[in-house]
């Protein structure tokens, strides 16, 4: 199911919780779960992201063993939260050294691919409506893209690769320019549909949140 309202306690207890689910998640065998509540509860308490931000920082700084199981699961948390949320300015530029150190320090090494994709990440994010899915998560954890599938009327459905960045708008012109409709007078909205009903996506919509919704 996909994440519902929770109920929380006080901001300092909810800090400690996740720092309790911080060091679970580097011995947990099947971190999706766990990365996803921790996702969730910064969506929620919004004054908690700036903690995790600097949490994983000290996580992934002098790690006992550096590019471990347990060190790259921070890293691809790290990488989760930087296509969820933007830190806060002076966290934002702790974190940027943080990425840059790490490159310097790990060339070529998994930590410094994942540091390099975090940077991008973060030029581009602009806030969530939804936390990532659990299929999000885990092309996340790979560094690659989502494949989304997209019925169109008349014609065969399209399968289209999708960013955590990517908007509707943007999955709607790729489709119109596939089947040869740019020259029409024409407007193009893509539809999200359940079974008990169908609207239209707004222009800025992320795809990744239209996904979080239907899983």
């Amino acid at each position: 199911a996909a994440p519902g309202p929770r109920s929380y306690t006080t901001l300092r207890d909810e800090a400690v919780k996740l720092f309790n689910s911080l060091q679970q998640l580097e011995s947990e065998r099947d971190p999706v779960p766990l990365m996803q509540g921790v996702l969730q509860t910064c969506l929620d308490l919004p004054p908690l992201v700036d903690e995790i931000y600097c949490q994983l920082v000290k996580q992934t700084t002098e790690p006992p063993a550096p590019g471990g199981q347990g060190d790259l699961h921070y890293w691809q948390l790290l990488t989760c939260m930087s296509c969820t949320f933007l830190p806060s300015p002076p966290v934002l530029r702790f974190l940027r050294f943080h990425l840059d150190r790490t490159e310097n320090r790990f060339p070529a090494s998994e930590m410094a691919k994942y540091a390099c994709f975090i940077r991008e990440a973060l030029g581009k994010t602009k806030g969530r409506e939804c936390v990532p899915s659990l299929e999000e998560i885990l092309v996340l954890m790979q560094r690659q893209e989502m494949i989304c599938t997209v019925h169109c009327p008349g014609a065969p459905a399209c399968s289209v690769a999708i960013s955590s960045h990517t908007t509707a708008e943007e999955v709607a012109q790729e489709l119109v320019s596939r089947l040869g409709l740019s020259q029409s007078p024409n407007l193009f909205a893509l539809y999200e549909q359940s079974r008990r009903r169908e609207q239209p996506v707004g222009s800025a919509t992320l795809l990744a949140d239209v996904l979080t919704r239907f899983e």
